[in-house]
């Protein structure tokens, strides 16, 4: 099932919103002090083009406390609004829910990437 569900949500946008993050992950990698940065945004985009199937656990130490915060408040919350939009919009109809839930768990991945790691299941 989780297979029919990336190919489904590649099709219907997953595709380009990884390419999104693969990008802004390789401008913020040309500097050497973003690249912390562009490494969560790779994160992101490995989940963004394939999410069914992965589950994200987080490990949580006061360094990826702060870098979280930081993080928040420069672009976390405008990413998380964003998915959250998507979720809501997606729950209109009963065939979008298991992708509404995969937005959900884009919008807590864009508020807290640093210490977060993707597993399979």
């Amino acid at each position: 099932m989780s297979c029919l569900g990336n190919i489904i949500w590649l099709i219907f946008g997953g595709f380009i919103g990884g390419i999104g993050w693969l990008f802004a992950g390789i401008l913020w990698c040309i500097t050497i002090i973003g690249i912390p940065i562009g490494l969560q945004c790779f994160k992101m985009a490995s989940l963004s083009f394939m999410p069914f199937g992965k589950d994200v656990i987080y490990h949580t130490t006061p360094v990826n406390l702060v870098v979280n915060i930081i993080w928040l408040i420069v672009s976390g919350i405008p990413l998380a609004l964003a998915h959250l939009t998507s979720a809501l919009l997606l729950c209109l109809t009963i065939i979008g829910i298991p992708f509404a839930a995969q937005s959900v768990k884009l919008a807590k991945l864009a508020l807290m990437p640093f210490g977060a790691e993707i597993v399979y299941y």
